[in-house]
């Protein structure tokens, strides 16, 4: 790695310092107040006098990073932050102590030269780096409350410094590979990703109060089942067999509801092998659950109920500033109960295409009649019916729904999971729900039937053998929990990095993943 002279100079420091005996990286500090609660102590405040005088108290503690100095003669300000807030501080010489991290001193020998502990705060303690601070309050002439420091020691010295003008960055690659100087220096890329934590807290919250149960599944897996997409493939030593990366943890969640456990939930780390672009990436966060005794309906109406209690319990507007595909900025209000949207029958209006009549086995005439219909897409030739539909509603229908809205009633082909409707068996009882055209969740009835999710297994497998890359795998023991009877029960996913996203209005996922996975830099080109 390469260094700049200021970043070598800082590194002779540290080294002057280690000789001299003094902790450049302490293990602990145990006493801190947090800055925001020092600011709530005006009624703290002592004459700037009597602290130069030294008639004190010392009784605040507190650890920061510093984020600026200035030097003026006998003084030195500078300005500490922690996660709560930034306050003034202030140095005097000859009113200051130096902890080396194994006593109090008031000079040191450094280089074979004399060292006050005034010098070592004005020389040694530099923008970046952790220190700790003891001292009372008082206010400048400006009126600017500051802490008088009695006494001081550095808890972590910085290498670098920040980089020049970074304030004005805007190379997003730049941002993600180095999210830690983005969160420093963008008072909004910090807040997002409080926000997003709040977000899952609030979630956890919900579930908890509805009497649900959270639980853990594996990342590793025999199978690719759930989703039609590709999966990433590992393999494992020991057991000298390739394994998947979860596309979903669904297939085993499930399996917990077949004794006792009735409401469930997780939230998880997903992988599909696929492309990248703004609103898709590779590795993704999401939340399942499972609820015995509800169908599709229920779960939409539950639904509507959770994201009134996010808005309520995080203080948002429902309306909500989002830019649409065209980058348009539109008002989208998420206030409830949501428009609701036939998938078969929007499809057919938009495309002339009855997707409720093909079978897995007419995907040579859907491929046609889709041709036909002058639509086209990288990998047609090679997609099974199911792959084809979802392609097709993604080219006519999804783009043009901005507004929250439930898409409900989908072909069987389309979710080997999901349980026919007892009045149409060419659909199931699913919905997705859809904002600015991003697919944000969705849920359906759950198949319970271990004859029929065989015989939609075995589908799927003709599928692959035809080299759809993004069919369902077979599970076979997924079959064989079932033939133990499970309750009935409907599913729940949501993809929380698009949900948060949309939230805080923006327009890429890698803006809501704190280290988004990234090209290696030997490989970036």
């Amino acid at each position: 790695m390469e260094y700049s002279k200021e970043a070598k100079d800082r590194w002779l420091k540290i080294e002057n310092l280690k000789k001299a005996w003094v902790i450049c990286y302490a293990n602990n500090f145990r006493w801190k107040i947090d800055i925001k609660e020092i600011r709530k102590k005006e009624n703290k405040v002592k004459k700037a006098s009597n602290l130069m005088e030294n008639k004190v108290i010392w009784e605040f503690k507190t650890a920061g990073r510093i984020i600026s100095s200035r030097w003026m003669w006998k003084l030195t300000f500078a300005k500490i932050i922690d996660k709560t807030w930034d306050i003034q501080i202030c140095f005097m010489r000859d009113k200051i102590g130096f902890n080396t991290g194994r006593k109090v001193v008031n000079n040191i020998e450094i280089e074979g030269e004399n060292k006050t502990a005034y010098k070592i705060a004005e020389k040694f303690c530099q923008v970046w780096d952790y220190i700790w601070i003891e001292g009372d309050l008082f206010l400048t002439k400006h009126g600017e409350l500051t802490i008088f420091v009695k006494e001081f020691q550095i808890l972590s010295k910085a290498v670098r410094p920040l980089p020049e003008k970074f304030h004005w960055i805007t190379d997003k690659e730049t941002i993600y590979r180095q999210r830690y100087l983005d969160l420093v220096m963008n008072k909004d890329s910090y807040e997002r990703f409080l926000f997003r934590s709040n977000f899952l807290k609030t979630i956890r919250d919900f579930y908890y109060e509805n009497d649900f149960l959270e639980i853990e599944t594996p990342v590793l897996w025999n199978s690719a089942s759930w989703a039609a997409a590709k999966p990433f493939i590992t393999h494992h030593n020991d057991f000298w067999e390739d394994y998947f990366l979860r596309i979903a943890p669904e297939t085993a969640l499930k399996k917990a509801t077949v004794w006792r456990f009735e409401r469930i939930f997780e939230i998880w780390k997903n992988y599909r092998n696929e492309g990248s672009d703004p609103s898709h990436m590779q590795e993704f966060t999401a939340i399942e659950h499972y609820a015995a005794w509800w169908n599709f309906e229920d779960n939409m109406q539950f639904t509507e109920k959770m994201f009134d209690y996010i808005f309520d319990k995080m203080w948002l507007n429902k309306k909500i500033k989002i830019k649409d595909k065209d980058w348009q900025e539109k008002i989208v209000d998420f206030k409830t109960p949501w428009r609701r949207i036939d998938y078969i029958a929007w499809v057919k209006e938009k495309s002339w295409i009855n997707i409720e009549i093909y079978s897995t086995k007419d995907e040579n005439k859907l491929r046609e009649d889709i041709k036909k219909a002058w639509y086209k897409w990288e990998w047609i030739d090679k997609q099974a019916t199911s792959t084809m539909i979802d392609y097709l509603y993604k080219k006519v229908l999804r783009p043009s729904i901005i507004w929250p809205a439930f898409v409900y009633n989908y072909p069987k082909t389309m979710q080997p999971l999901a349980r026919e409707s007892d009045n149409n068996q060419n659909i199931v009882e699913q919905f997705q729900l859809l904002v600015n055209w991003w697919e944000v969740l969705k849920a359906y009835s759950e198949l319970i039937d271990p004859k029929i999710q065989k015989e939609k297994f075995d589908e799927q497998r003709g599928a692959i053998e035809a080299w759809d890359e993004e069919a369902t795998s077979p599970d076979d023991d997924f079959v064989l929990a079932m033939e133990y009877a499970m309750p009935p029960q409907s599913w729940f996913g949501m993809w929380v990095d698009r949900m948060v996203s949309l939230l805080t209005g923006q327009e890429n996922l890698r803006d809501v993943v704190l280290f988004p996975l990234m090209k290696d830099f030997k490989n970036k080109d």
